[in-house]
Formats: C-alpha cells, sequence, structure tokens
C-alpha cells in the first residue's frame, strides 16, 4: 500500500512562492507516474501537474502553466510542486496523486490509484 504525505503549504502573499512537497513510502516510487491536484472550496478537485515516472514527462493545466513547476527525485522518493508568481484564485488543498506502476501520466483524477492528506494553500490579495 502506497502512502503519501504532504508537506510544504501555508500562507502567502499574492506573487509569492511556494514549494510543496509529497514524500511515498510503501511502494516503488520510481515506478509511478505522479500528480498534483487542487481543490478550492465549492469546487471540485481539479488538476494541477503531472509527471512521468521517469520524470522525462511533464503536463500543466492551463491555469497554472508558466508558474508552477513539478519534479520529482526518485532517490529520496519524494514529488515536489514549486509554485511561483501565486495568486489568490490558487488558493486550496493540493492533493498529490500516484498511479499504478509503470502507467503514464494523466490528468484525469479517476486515473490516480493513490492521494495524499493534502496540505492547504492560501494566496492573500
Amino acid at each position: 500500500q502506497v502512502q503519501l504525505v504532504e508537506s510544504g503549504g501555508g500562507l502567502v502573499q499574492a506573487g509569492g512562492s511556494l514549494r510543496l512537497s509529497c514524500a511515498a513510502s510503501g511502494g516503488t516510487f520510481s515506478s509511478y507516474a505522479m500528480g498534483w491536484f487542487r481543490q478550492a472550496p465549492g469546487k471540485e478537485r481539479e488538476f494541477v501537474a503531472t509527471i512521468s515516472w521517469s520524470g522525462g514527462t511533464t503536463y500543466y493545466a492551463d491555469s497554472v502553466k508558466g508558474r508552477f513547476t513539478i519534479s520529482r527525485d526518485n532517490a529520496k522518493n519524494t514529488v515536489y510542486l514549486l509554485m511561483n508568481t501565486l495568486k489568490p484564485e490558487d488558493t486550496a488543498v493540493y492533493y498529490c496523486a500516484a498511479r499504478k506502476q509503470y502507467l503514464p501520466t494523466s490528468t484525469k483524477r479517476s486515473s490516480y490509484e493513490y492521494w495524499g492528506q493534502g496540505t492547504q494553500v492560501t494566496v492573500s490579495s
């Protein structure tokens, strides 16, 4: 059973930056495509970014493209989300997720097997 634990959320002013981390345990991290999703109050959980198990392929939601960067360190079993130029509309609970072994990246929430508990990001204007 894969366990995912996010950290790094917090309160930041608009224009600022945060780096989220997601530590994985209980599986072969280097074989999982990983994704970040977010959910704002009263809204559906939405795709933010995804990275292939090798780290060679990444995709981003249009709303974060050019501002957010997803990366991974397979030696540390950790995936990151660097968020720059944050906007108030980025306020949400951010979740990391993992697909089953050796599956490609996906932007679909239903494609992910394992989920973390989420970390709150609040951007003040």
